[in-house]
């Protein structure tokens, strides 16, 4: 049951017996960022305008601060999930785990900035 036999090949069990599970995270996230992607673009067609004071107010109501905190969390991580696979197909020896750091570092302190943003806007500290 283990890599080598079949039933271990469908289910996707291979060195790291992770590998199916990451998939659908990739799955999950790309739906999510449709989903989330769709509402943004209809709210800001709704919009009379786009200037300052229209999207601190639009950004301030509890529904759109949600909504704008789980697409900056859906978007980062479902971008983190591809670089990963990129590193680690591509980068080998001690760069690959440097690399994973840095990536984790990187989409970590993005999206942090990205929700400490909108939190900020929503709750009219900015």
């Amino acid at each position: 049951m283990g890599n080598g036999t079949r039933i271990g090949r469908v289910r996707g069990l291979g060195s790291a017996h992770e590998g199916a599970h990451h998939w659908l995270l990739q799955r999950f996230t790309a739906i999510g960022n449709l989903v989330l992607v769709l509402w943004l673009v209809f709210s800001l067609l709704t919009l009379p305008d786009y200037g300052y004071l229209t999207m601190a107010s639009w950004l301030s109501s509890p529904l759109a601060a949600t909504a704008m905190v789980l697409l900056i969390l859906s978007t980062f991580w479902h971008a983190r999930l591809g670089m990963q696979v990129m590193i680690e197909d591509y980068v080998h020896g001690a760069n690959r785990f440097a690399a994973i750091v840095l990536l984790n570092l990187f989409f970590v302190a993005g999206g942090v900035f990205g929700i400490v943003s909108v939190i900020r806007i929503a709750l009219g500290g900015a």
